[in-house]
């Protein structure tokens, strides 16, 4: 091959390997596909891409090299030609290289195959970051010179390109981590929260939507639903986290002493008051105040209370200081507050303060999913603070704990459980372990169409399963098959048996 041969070639290569850099988006692929078109288009016998890390040589792809047929007298000398080549940064032309193969079919062990061999750096921004190497049948070091300069060109594309590929890759996997982050963000209960029934779901919605803010919140729920751990979960996720987070139980307080504790008192501003006392809301400054039970304040503290919350100012019993509070308040009540509004016992004024983010909690008898999730939480917990093991709640107890109405909600639940854990003296709990209510309960849950309890609860559990996964699979009935493992005809029996409508608007 000619010099000018080569020449008139170049941009031929060169528009080849560009073709194969924007084919390929693999970056060992591109690079086998460039070291093809090589030996193809210049007759090199032997090439590779070696990236230099750490002082070390690591063959990226390679063709025609075999660690089997080379020796490793020659192997030493390609890597001190490398070494040559990330040193000095520059070519790297040997006319007459003699390669030693070991013993083949044609070739006596130890004998000497003389190649020509160019080695050219890969550069990255003035950073050498390994070589391009190739050998091929002795030829003129004019003609090498000319097959160099092309060897820098494509050296310098490759290069560009697998770092891009590369960095492609990593904001791919980014992204992906990001994203799977962010779902089990989106599927996980936040702080301790307990439940994957879809009313509990949309509560973990909310609870992620406003916790970030500064927004007033008012948790709605029967006693024993959890409104405390849904104020403890809103302070988890916003950025008052690492600040004070106060609790009062504004009924478990008389009047007096609740105004008290709640604003604090200077010394004599009444029988008793030895000293200055700062109050919880003082307390809180910088933080988060949660007002547990808001329905039983008295008129005069709901006063007080709407005038911090509009204004954020306080003043202790017994002075006419004004003190200002940095909090955010969170409240919960179990009681009717429209209902308290008619009867004049509560303020309207306060209620619109307070309501600006309602979030309001189910009935545990209305999340029948979550409730063996739930008891068996309580199980397992239970167990390791007594040191008991229980692995098992039989058929019949869990016929017992879904057929009950659970007027007590999640509370009553877990102090089921804990009955039921310190009076099983097996690894199983059975119906007979669990509270006398349970077993004798008039308050079951009705069952409308005359079938058993536990076919009638289990048949509600089984098509809330299946709406769940095929909401979350966009109501396609083959990919929630899938996901349930469960075969597309076999989800088609049971969808229609449990009258799951095809679509969520039919």
């Amino acid at each position: 091959m000619k010099q000018n041969k080569i020449t008139q070639n170049s941009l031929f290569i060169l528009q080849k390997i560009g073709q194969a850099i924007a084919r390929r988006r693999d970056v060992n692929v591109m690079l086998t596909r460039i070291l093809e078109i090589i030996q193809e288009e210049l007759g090199m016998e032997r090439g590779a891409f070696l990236l230099y890390d750490d002082e070390e040589f690591h063959v990226k792809v390679a063709r025609g090299l075999s660690r089997a047929e080379l020796s490793a007298e020659t192997l030493a000398r390609v890597r001190e030609c490398m070494k040559k080549v990330i040193e000095k940064e520059k070519k790297q032309i040997i006319p007459a290289f003699p390669i030693v193969l070991e013993e083949t079919a044609e070739v006596p062990a130890g004998s000497p195959v003389l190649s020509s061999f160019i080695g050219v750096p890969l550069r990255r921004q003035r950073n050498v970051i390994g070589v391009l190497a190739a050998s091929g049948p002795v030829r003129p070091t004019e003609e090498l010179e000319a097959i160099t300069e092309l060897f820098n060109v494509i050296a310098s594309m490759a290069a560009e390109a697998a770092f891009f590929r590369k960095q492609i890759h990593k904001e791919k996997e980014s992204l992906l981590s990001e994203n799977q982050r962010l779902r089990g963000m989106l599927n996980q209960a936040p702080g301790q929260m307990i439940g994957n029934c879809e009313a509990m779901k949309r509560v973990y919605e909310q609870i992620r939507q406003v916790a970030p803010s500064d927004a007033t919140v008012l948790i709605r729920g029967a006693s024993g639903t959890g409104k405390e751990l849904v104020a403890r979960a809103i302070v988890e996720l916003s950025p008052r986290k690492e600040k004070p987070f106060v609790i009062v139980n504004c009924a478990a307080l008389p009047e007096p002493l609740l105004e008290s504790e709640l604003f604090g008192h200077e010394k004599g501003a009444f029988t008793g008051a030895a000293a200055r006392r700062i109050g919880r809301v003082e307390a809180a400054n910088g933080g988060t105040i949660f007002l547990d039970e808001i329905g039983d304040l008295s008129p005069s503290t709901q006063v007080k209370l709407l005038r911090l919350i509009q204004n954020r100012t306080f003043s202790r019993l017994g002075s006419n200081g004004e003190l200002h509070a940095d909090v955010r308040f969170l409240a919960a009540t179990s009681q009717d507050l429209e209902e308290l509004m008619v009867q004049k016992r509560f303020r309207s004024d306060l209620f619109y303060r307070l309501n600006v983010f309602p979030i309001r909690l189910p009935d545990l008898c209305k999340r029948q999913g979550d409730i063996l999730m739930l008891a068996r939480h309580f199980v397992d917990t239970i167990c390791a603070k007594y040191g008991k093991k229980i692995n098992h709640i039989s058929p019949a107890a869990v016929q017992l704990l879904m057929g009950y109405a659970w007027p007590g909600n999640v509370r009553e639940l877990e102090n089921c459980m804990e009955y039921a854990v310190l009076t099983a003296n097996e690894e199983s709990i059975r119906a007979r372990h669990l509270p006398l209510q349970l077993q004798t309960a008039k308050d079951s849950l009705s069952i409308s169409d005359g079938s058993s309890s536990l076919e009638f609860l289990l048949a509600n559990f089984e098509r809330e399963v299946l709406l769940t996964v095929l909401r979350k699979k966009q109501w396609n009935r083959a990919a929630a098959a899938k996901e349930l493992g469960i075969s597309p005809r076999m989800m088609t029996y049971r969808a229609n048996r449990l009258g799951i409508p095809k679509r969520e608007d039919d």
